[in-house]
């Protein structure tokens, strides 16, 4: 799996990355990330990387000739390459989103906008795609880049310690995550729930499901429009239902 990140603060990428469970996956060769100073790609002496927008307005622009001089260098070959630009204007990354891009072949390149946009052009020429982690706006796309990666990262395997827990996500069945608990049994009167101690594992993965289907009815119900539900899941949640008042 390789990343590349497009930015004018590299550090911000770098220190995240030299961190907990993607630093190991990076020194193990499980994920790759190179990450691109846009400033060492303008074509002036100040490494100059904005200007003014034509017809006026708020704020600066990303100016085109770094990114093109960028790609021309590094990537000429189209093939081997997915430019995605992160926008507030792209579709929505979600669980689903990181599986298809587990699954890229290509390099994916993550172009990192600041200030006020980036130039049309860049959008228009050289994005294959085009990536929002949400319905609000932040100073700039290096923080949506470490979620993309973070993400999909965790779907590699070998990533994780345990190879199951990218199953166990929230979202990765399309439901939410069941509660977890761990040591110590009872803390401060709050008791972990008889049956995650009864050794019954039929009994607790019954639970678990429950429990599941109970919190997406209960936070996301949207979700349940688009899962397909068992004859078992059926069940549980006609059970969850006539525990509603």
């Amino acid at each position: 799996m390789k990343f590349s990140v497009v930015t004018i603060f590299p550090e911000i990428i770098t220190t995240y990355l030299g961190t907990s469970i993607l630093k190991r996956a990076i020194s193990r060769d499980l994920i790759n990330v190179d990450v691109y100073n846009l400033r060492d790609y303008a074509s002036d002496k100040h490494n100059t990387v904005d200007d003014y927008p034509y017809g006026g307005g708020a704020g600066m622009v990303l100016k085109p000739e770094p990114f093109f001089a960028l790609v021309d260098r590094i990537w000429p070959d189209a093939t081997k390459r997915r430019i995605v630009l992160l926008s507030p204007q792209g579709r929505v990354f979600n669980q689903e989103t990181a599986l298809e891009l587990a699954k890229e072949q290509r390099e994916t390149v993550l172009f990192c906008g600041r200030y006020e946009a980036i130039d049309e052009r860049v959008k228009e020429y050289l994005a294959d795609d085009e990536f929002s982690v949400g319905n609000y706006v932040l100073t700039g796309g290096e923080l949506p880049a470490l979620v993309i990666i973070d993400a999909v990262a965790r779907l590699v395997p070998g990533v994780l310690g345990d190879s199951r827990s990218p199953e166990a996500d929230s979202f990765s069945c399309g439901l939410l995550d069941y509660p977890h608990y761990t040591r110590p049994e009872n803390f401060r009167g709050m008791s972990v729930p008889p049956v995650l101690l009864c050794g019954n594992h039929s009994k607790i993965l019954r639970w678990r499901k429950m429990e599941s289907l109970r919190r997406t009815l209960e936070k996301r119900p949207e979700l349940l429009e688009n899962y397909s539900l068992s004859s078992e899941e059926k069940k549980l949640l006609d059970e969850i239902k006539e525990e509603l008042p």
